[in-house]
């Protein structure tokens, strides 16, 4: 179990996923900075209920299931706003969360491994040629910094391109953490095609 510090949003993280945030609350203000100084993460969790933004007197509630965040690039825009790039890391299923300082939330949260890079069934090919010629289209318009990911593209594995759709679909948030809890790669993979279909 590892202590972390918690950033609820209504829109959560996968594995590789990029999540971009403008900072403004004190709160976070402090918890970014020193995550990007000391090269330390933060986990992101989905609201089930509650505000992103700070309401005295309120608790926000959360789903079990987040994903690790990595600052890979800060841009402090004013002394108060920072402009923040994330890269997703490990999934993690966290324990109930508890107020720390400044008003940050803060759980003890069980990563899990890694997706093993297991290869794609002929049936299921064709969600990762049409993710391959999105990524060349953006390519080819010169707008692949909007990407909602980042290279390396894995294309041949089941965990990375069921990732990448489950981000890109507009599902509902108990779909999405169902298929961020998924373990098994392929069966992710599958529950991402009947969703397509």
């Amino acid at each position: 179990m590892t202590r972390l510090p918690l950033f609820p949003l209504s829109t959560g993280l996968f594995p590789d996923g990029i999540l971009q945030l403008n900072i403004f609350e004190v709160r976070y203000l402090d918890l970014i900075r020193r995550c990007h100084a000391d090269g330390a993460p933060f986990g992101v969790v989905w609201l089930a209920s509650g505000q992103e933004t700070q309401v005295p007197g309120e608790s926000p509630i959360v789903y079990p299931w987040g994903c690790l965040a990595q600052v890979t690039h800060l841009e402090a825009l004013q002394p108060a706003l920072l402009r923040v790039r994330c890269r997703g890391g490990l999934r993690f299923r966290l324990q109930p969360m508890a107020a720390g300082p400044y008003g940050v939330w803060y759980a003890d949260v069980e990563t899990t491994d890694e997706d093993p890079a297991l290869e794609i069934p002929q049936a299921l090919r064709i969600l990762s040629e049409r993710l391959g010629q999105w990524i060349a289209r953006t390519q080819a318009d010169g707008v692949e910094d909007r990407l909602p990911f980042a290279p390396p593209y894995r294309l041949d594995e089941c965990g990375w391109v069921a990732n990448r759709w489950a981000e890109l679909l507009p599902l509902p948030a108990p779909t999405k953490l169902a298929l961020l809890s998924e373990i098994d790669p392929l069966q992710r993979l599958q529950t991402v095609r009947t969703l397509v279909a």
